[in-house]
C-alpha cells in the first residue's frame, strides 16, 4: 500500500502521454460512451417492455439478465480477434453489462407506478405519449437512475480490461504492474480505480436525488406536516 501511495503521490506519473491525467481521461471516455449507449438502449427497451406482455418481459429480462454472466475478459478478447483488433471491441461486452440494470430497473419502475395515477391522467386528456413522459418517467426516475448509477459503477471497475488489447486506461497500469513487477504501479493504478468509482457513485446519487421530482424525493416524504 506505501508503495502504491508513493506511486500516485509521484509527480512524474502526472505528466506525459501514460500520464495519470490521460489514463484517466481514456477510463472516463469508454465509461461514458459504454453508459451512453447502455441508456439509448436500455431506457426504451425496458419502456416497451413495461407496456407488453409479462411472458415476452420475463423473457427478455432474462436474457439481458444472462449476459451479466459472461465472462468479460473472453468475450472482449473473442471480439477483438473477429473484429480484426477493431479498436472498439471493448466496448461490446461492457455495453452487454451495462445494459441489465438499465432496462430492468426502468421496467421495475415504470411497473411500479400506481395505475389509478395513469387513469387519472388519461382521464385528464392526457395522450398515452404524454403519460409515459410526464407520469411514468418521473415517477420511475429513482429506480432509473439507480440502475444507470450500477451500470457506472461496473463499467468504471471492468473498463480495465480494455488494457489487455492496448486501449488504454487504468487497467494499463494495472497490466503493466503486474507483468513488470512493479507493484507500487499496480496498486496505485488499483487506487485510481477504486476512487473513480467511488466519485461516480457520488455524483449519480447527487444526480438521480436532482432529477427526481421534488415531491418524490426522500426528504419530502420524511417532512413532518405542520400543525395548525
Amino acid at each position: 500500500m506505501n508503495d502504491g501511495w508513493r506511486w500516485l503521490t509521484d509527480g512524474a506519473n502526472w505528466q506525459g502521454p501514460d500520464g495519470i491525467p490521460v489514463r484517466l481521461a481514456e477510463h472516463l471516455g469508454y465509461t461514458l460512451l459504454v453508459l451512453a449507449v447502455a441508456v439509448l438502449v436500455g431506457l426504451p427497451v425496458g419502456l416497451l417492455l413495461a407496456h407488453s406482455g409479462r411472458r415476452t418481459a420475463f423473457a427478455v429480462i432474462n436474457v439481458a439478465n444472462g449476459f451479466r454472466a459472461l465472462p468479460t475478459l473472453g468475450l472482449l478478447v473473442l471480439i477483438f480477434l473477429l473484429s480484426e483488433g477493431g479498436d472498439l471491441a471493448a466496448l461490446v461486452p461492457l455495453v452487454a453489462l451495462a445494459i441489465p440494470p438499465v432496462l430492468v430497473n426502468t421496467y421495475e419502475g415504470v411497473r411500479q407506478v400506481d395505475p389509478r395515477v395513469r387513469d387519472a391522467a388519461l382521464g385528464m386528456g392526457m395522450t398515452g405519449r404524454q403519460v409515459v413522459v410526464r407520469v411514468e418517467l418521473p415517477i420511475a426516475t429513482p429506480l432509473i437512475m439507480a440502475g444507470v448509477r450500477t451500470a457506472a459503477v461496473q463499467v468504471v471497475a471492468t473498463a480495465t480490461v480494455a488494457a489487455y488489447i492496448n486501449l488504454g486506461g487504468l487497467g494499463g497500469y494495472l497490466l503493466d504492474g503486474i507483468l513488470l513487477r512493479q507493484y507500487g504501479t499496480a496498486v496505485g493504478g488499483s487506487l485510481l480505480v477504486v476512487l473513480l468509482a467511488v466519485a461516480v457513485q457520488i455524483l449519480f446519487t447527487h444526480a438521480g436525488r436532482l432529477l427526481t421530482p421534488r415531491g418524490l424525493r426522500p426528504e419530502a416524504n420524511n417532512r413532518k406536516e405542520i400543525p395548525r
